[in-house]
């Protein structure tokens, strides 16, 4: 089993598209996915179903009078445990806790019978643009994290801040008696949102050029907003629609291909 986290510092960069994405990709390669929405927006959650408040991955981050936590079948092969719309909130209350970065892995160890973990074969976190308690606590629990960048006027430092960040947290969170971190999540970057007829596009992929740590690079297409849209990722609406696949054949082809690029670095 493979924990991935995607996660990002800005917004806007279609992290939960590459989730929904990627989940959807894997689990039509025969592997077992389970998403978790960790992001407050809930918008991983609602390409499947309508937002609760109950039974969702909030209950991993409450000590007490937590309820179960409710893992949905929303596709062949693919899972989904809910977001909560006031996970930022619980976040907050969790600041004055002494172990607050640390809930997910121990709900994880925990729960790991219960909920049949080691039945995935991957499990892909959807958090929030940030670097709060909540999304380190993903971060935590990782084997891999994949942040997308996109060529805009921030988005190259975007990959400095978040690898700042992810340094300094590996130093904070370590085990006293071996002095080893808890943080060993590989990372690795998408270049997302690429137009190749821009001037910004160009310089960035100049940028980024022999960057080992981009896994792939991924061009903008109107399909991805397409798809959200239909409440679908872009090969089950492919598989939906005749029509689309006729005339996204050749990208569809393409993404399958950028999506192994995905799989091979984080095997």
């Amino acid at each position: 089993m493979k924990i991935i986290t995607f996660t990002a510092i800005k917004g806007g960069v279609g992290k939960t598209t590459l989730t929904l994405n990627y989940g959807d990709w894997l689990a039509k390669q025969g592997k077992k996915v389970l998403l978790i929405d960790l992001d407050h927006q809930c918008n991983l959650t609602t390409v499947f179903e309508k937002t609760r408040r109950n039974n969702t991955i909030a209950e991993a981050f409450k000590e007490e009078n937590a309820q179960k936590v409710k893992i949905d079948q929303v596709a062949s092969n693919l899972d989904l445990i809910a977001g909560f719309i006031d996970l930022d909130v619980l976040g907050r209350h969790l600041e004055n806790s002494s172990n607050k970065e640390m809930m997910l892995f121990m709900w994880f160890k925990n729960n790991a019978n219960l909920l049949r973990f080691s039945d995935y074969d991957y499990i892909l976190i959807d958090t929030h643009p940030d670097f709060g308690t909540i999304t380190k606590n993903a971060i935590a629990i990782s084997n891999y994290l994949l942040s997308p960048i996109t060529p805009s006027e921030h988005g190259y430092n975007a990959k400095f801040d978040l690898e700042i960040r992810l340094e300094k947290f590996r130093k904070s969170l370590f085990d006293y008696r071996t002095g080893e971190t808890y943080v060993d999540a590989k990372l690795f970057f998408v270049a997302n949102m690429i137009r190749h007829n821009t001037s910004m596009s160009r310089d960035f992929l100049k940028h980024i050029e022999n960057d080992e740590t981009v896994a792939t690079i991924i061009p903008e297409r109107e399909l991805f907003n397409k798809a959200t849209a239909r409440h679908a990722s872009i090969f089950e609406l492919a598989n939906q629609d005749e029509s689309i696949l006729k005339q996204n054949q050749k990208f569809i082809e393409q993404a399958d291909q950028l999506f192994q690029q995905l799989a091979n670095k984080t095997k």
